[in-house]
C-alpha cells in the first residue's frame, strides 16, 4: 500500500508541477499580448518613445544654455555700444 500511495503522491506532485508550469506560460503569454497591445495603442496615439524624448530634452537644455550665454554677450555689447555712443556724443559737443 505504501508504494501505491507514493505513486499517487508522485502523480499529484507531477500534476501540480505541470499546472504551475502551464500557469507560468499563460502568464508570460498574457504579459506579451498586453505589452504588444499597449505598444499598438501608443503608436496609434503618435506618442514619442522615451529615448527620443530624452534626446530632445538634452537638446533643449543645451539650447537654453547657449541662449543664456548669447543673451549675456548681447547685454555686454549693448553696454559697450552705449558707452561708445556717449563718448562720441561728448566729442561732438
Amino acid at each position: 500500500m505504501a508504494a501505491g500511495s507514493n505513486r499517487v503522491f508522485d502523480e499529484l506532485a507531477k500534476l501540480v508541477t505541470d499546472a504551475a508550469g502551464a500557469a507560468q506560460g499563460v502568464r508570460k503569454e498574457v504579459h506579451t499580448a498586453l505589452k504588444s497591445q499597449g505598444e499598438r495603442v501608443l503608436n496609434g496615439l503618435d506618442v514619442v518613445q522615451r529615448e527620443e524624448f530624452e534626446v530632445m530634452r538634452e537638446l533643449a537644455v543645451k539650447a537654453r544654455t547657449e541662449n543664456s550665454a548669447l543673451q549675456s554677450k548681447i547685454e555686454n555689447l549693448e553696454a559697450r555700444l552705449s558707452k561708445l555712443e556717449e563718448k562720441f556724443a561728448e566729442k561732438e559737443k
